[in-house]
């Protein structure tokens, strides 16, 4: 039997539905694709998403040079060096207080031939002789990536030692130790590190001026006695920074902006106050202290106000001057605060 045929109309209708719907499942399936990719963006970016295949070597801060200005110039220096030799021993305090030990450093002034406070820290390092005259050719065989030193005591030998290594010098010694601290912090690429150190001791100061209120009223004198000789230590020094910035009073011979002075002993009563601190510089003869004791059994000494109120004292060189580094500083604020606070 036949099928019977449909009207053509009909047939019509049949495809124009049939290609309605292939047009609209097209249409459904873009839009479900373009949803899906903004749903992708609105997630968080990872790496897996958007890292490239390989990291560029540019991010590396270890390949970037920086550029130091110093004393003598400018150094170019790149990444972190790891063999350095340091010139000052407020420099070797300043590398050891930021976590760097030098391969080779200059003696200290006292010790053998360390300070008691760095022996133990600066086991393994070179001694390459005396902040005066280092040994260039000890500093050469040492094969060092960086060499800080001070143009006060090396601008002779500047251009020997930029032969052998990267070199970069402070300006001045003294009472400048928190410019050079600055310095060879950023030198060794510690520049965060130095700020966080330099920002807790300032910390420390200002918590010690609270605790020594009118105290820091006291005229505090300084003295050194040293062989034929002796010095007024004014506010330019080591110790007479600190003071200064305790907030502390000097007696008028020794409230200058100055390093200091030497005095006769007709000048005696120039190194009177409230109490005066006093060390002597004395390393192998002994002379210094033959003629502190000249000077203590002098008439014009024992009518000095200080000496009557019993009110002088001894202290430690290392600490009160040559240390002359941030590891000294903080030394020198403890005794300070411990000897105000009796």
């Amino acid at each position: 039997m036949l099928t019977p045929r449909k009207p053509v109309f009909q047939v019509l209708c049949s495809l124009g539905l049939s290609l309605m719907l292939f047009v609209t499942g097209c249409g459904s399936g873009s839009q479900n694709a373009a949803g899906g990719q903004n749903a992708a963006n609105s997630q968080p970016t990872t790496a897996a998403t958007t890292a490239p295949a390989s990291t560029p070597a540019s991010s590396d801060t270890r390949s970037e040079v920086r550029k130091i200005k110093h004393a003598m110039g400018e150094t170019e220096l790149k990444g972190d060096p790891q063999r350095v030799v340091i010139l000052t021993n407020e420099g070797t305090e300043a590398l050891l207080s930021l976590g760097v030990k030098p391969v080779g450093a200059v003696k200290s002034w006292q010790g053998e031939p360390w300070y008691d406070h760095i022996k133990e820290q600066m086991q393994g390092v070179t001694d390459l002789g005396e902040e005066t005259q280092p040994n260039i050719e000890l500093i050469a065989s040492l094969k060092p990536d960086l060499i800080i030193g001070n143009k006060v005591r090396q601008e002779k030998i500047y251009s020997q030692l930029s032969s052998i290594a990267p070199t970069v010098f402070a300006e001045d010694l003294s009472g400048s130790w928190k410019i050079n601290f600055k310095l060879y912090a950023e030198t060794v690429n510690k520049k965060a590190k130095g700020d966080k150190l330099l920002a807790s001791f300032d910390q420390r100061v200002e918590e010690a001026k609270t605790k020594l209120g009118e105290k820091t009223k006291t005229k505090v004198s300084i003295v050194r006695f040293l062989p034929g000789k002796v010095r007024l230590y004014m506010k330019d020094t080591f110790a007479g920074v600190l003071f200064n910035q305790l907030g502390f009073a000097r007696p008028a011979s020794q409230d200058k902006d100055e390093f200091m002075q030497v005095i006769a002993k007709e000048q005696m009563a120039e190194a009177d106050g409230d109490v005066l601190f006093y060390w002597v510089s004395d390393y192998d003869d002994k002379a210094a202290a033959t003629y502190r004791d000249e000077w203590v059994n002098d008439p014009l000494w024992k009518n000095l106000s200080v000496v009557k109120n019993n009110q002088v004292f001894q202290v430690n060189e290392v600490i009160w001057n040559t240390g002359g580094g941030i590891l000294s500083a903080n030394l020198l604020l403890d005794e300070i605060v411990a000897h105000f606070s009796k």
